[in-house]
């Protein structure tokens, strides 16, 4: 898992509360497992005209040009800046997959679903939670300047933007660890590797009929 410590870039303003994750990605593109390949079909309901399959060309496709992830201004932006209650409903990981295969590192709002939470956090996706009155002010600057940059500082936990204003968040200290160091549960699990051959080699001693 790609580490995360600090980025600063411009913001892509999704406008909308309880975005769910059928909304993020839609059913028909779970089909695949292999985490990468979904950042075209992030939105998919909204950000096309007609609807599409795994797989598919998305060149082939339709795309409503007046959907902020279609607008060019936006393209460059590495933090998606959402509403409240952001990753409600199904607990899909896919979700997760398509922010983080279409370029976003960071997710901020007022609110995000316990589910789509733990999920980014495994994935190395940093959610960043605000009071609403600091993703209002946002959204504003952002309306106002699409050119608007904002710096994300894992370290310090602080949100800071173009005009030096400064927004904390709090983070569990274990996932802070965690997307510092890029590390998933299968990472943390191999820095046991020592102690589970012992232990692997110690149990065909005591109970050999378990290898037979």
């Amino acid at each position: 898992m790609k580490s995360f410590t600090r980025i600063e870039t411009t913001l892509l303003p999704l406008d909308r509360t309880n975005v769910d994750t059928d909304a993020i990605i839609p059913q028909q593109y779970l089909k695949s497992v292999k985490r990468t390949g979904f950042g075209v079909y992030l939105f998919d309901n909204w950000r096309y005209r007609d609807p599409g399959v795994l797989g598919q060309d998305p060149r082939q496709r339709r795309i409503d040009p007046d959907f902020v992830l279609n607008q060019t201004t936006y393209k460059a932006a590495k933090i998606l800046l959402a509403r409240a209650n952001f990753g409600c409903g199904s607990s899909r990981e896919h979700a997760v997959w398509s922010i983080l295969d279409y370029g976003f590192e960071v997710v901020i709002s007022s609110s995000f679903a316990d589910i789509f939470c733990s999920n980014s956090y495994k994935n190395g996706l940093l959610p960043v939670t605000l009071e609403e009155a600091a993703v209002d002010y946002l959204f504003k600057q952002v309306a106002q300047d699409p050119a608007f940059t904002c710096t994300v500082d894992l370290e310090t936990q602080i949100v800071l933007d173009a005009n030096d204003k400064e927004f904390s968040f709090e983070i569990n200290e274990f996932h802070k660890y965690c997307l510092l160091n890029g590390y998933d549960e299968i990472d943390l699990t191999l820095q046991h590797a020592d102690k589970i051959k012992l232990y692997e080699a110690e149990l065909k001693q005591s109970c050999p009929w378990l290898f037979r």
